[in-house]
């Protein structure tokens, strides 16, 4: 089988597991073997967004060691969070630009909504509403047309929302100083429309920080796009089983 390597981000692999196991799923239904990098890795996104510039090149040395047998073997590497595929698109070669490995890597991570894009993938269909939210990264340097293809796809009734920042910025809006400004900027649209939205509308985001402004702010659970994907798989997997059922009776 293919091979590719899933980006155990920080966030999701410390925080929120779900959407990194439905990502393994979704690419194992396609007849893909999924690789994780050991030992833990880290995309610096953390460090780099404080300004901890020598911690950082070191730990996206550490990362490099860590995918360097990948690497050579040309597997493209899969990611969930936005700022961390930023990370490797952005951030990496500038930090190393004499480095081939730091280029190739730049050139070969995906978001998963790219990769699975790039490949021609034809998801289920899932017909529910659904409001999508674009992390800043997202915008800034990946851009949002295979997510939206995706959706498409999906066939899902989905409103993509022009919101800018989610307000919480990383770690910024995490910190106490800094709520009162954080929300205020998630109050300008996304949140009231998240409030708005009916109780079956599937609200998604990939962005961590995004999920958690959204968590906090509205009550209402967010979802990144491999659990949307993977809701989409387990239904249509569902409805296969139940026809075969009831074809053998």
């Amino acid at each position: 089988k293919p091979a590719v390597v899933l980006w155990p981000d920080t966030f999701n692999n410390y925080l929120h597991p779900e959407p990194l196991k439905d990502a393994v799923a979704v690419l194992e239904s396609i007849g893909y073997t999924v690789r994780a990098p050991r030992p833990a890795v880290c995309s610096a996104r953390p460090l780099y967004a404080e300004g901890m510039l020598d911690l950082a090149r070191h730990q996206l040395r550490d990362s490099m060691r860590a995918l360097a047998t990948d690497i050579d073997r040309g597997l493209p590497v899969v990611g969930l969070e936005p700022s961390c595929i930023a990370s490797f698109r952005d951030e990496l070669p500038n930090l190393f630009p004499g480095d081939e490995r730091a280029h190739w890597l730049s050139r070969n991570t995906f978001l998963l909504s790219e990769f699975l894009d790039q490949i021609g993938y034809a998801p289920p269909t899932l017909k529910r509403k659904a409001l999508v939210h674009a992390h800043c990264h997202h915008h800034a340097v990946i851009g949002t047309d295979a997510e939206k293809h995706l959706l498409d796809k999906l066939g899902l009734d989905a409103e993509f929302l022009d919101a800018g920042c989610c307000g919480m910025a990383g770690s910024f809006g995490f910190d106490a100083r800094h709520v009162d400004v954080s929300r205020a900027i998630g109050e300008l649209q996304l949140l009231p429309a998240v409030r708005a939205a009916s109780a079956d509308t599937l609200i998604i985001t990939n962005g961590f920080s995004c999920r958690q402004q959204i968590a906090q702010c509205t009550g209402r659970e967010a979802l990144g796009m491999a659990q949307v994907l993977a809701m989409a798989v387990r239904q249509n997997e569902g409805a296969a089983f139940q026809s075969l059922d009831t074809g053998n009776r």
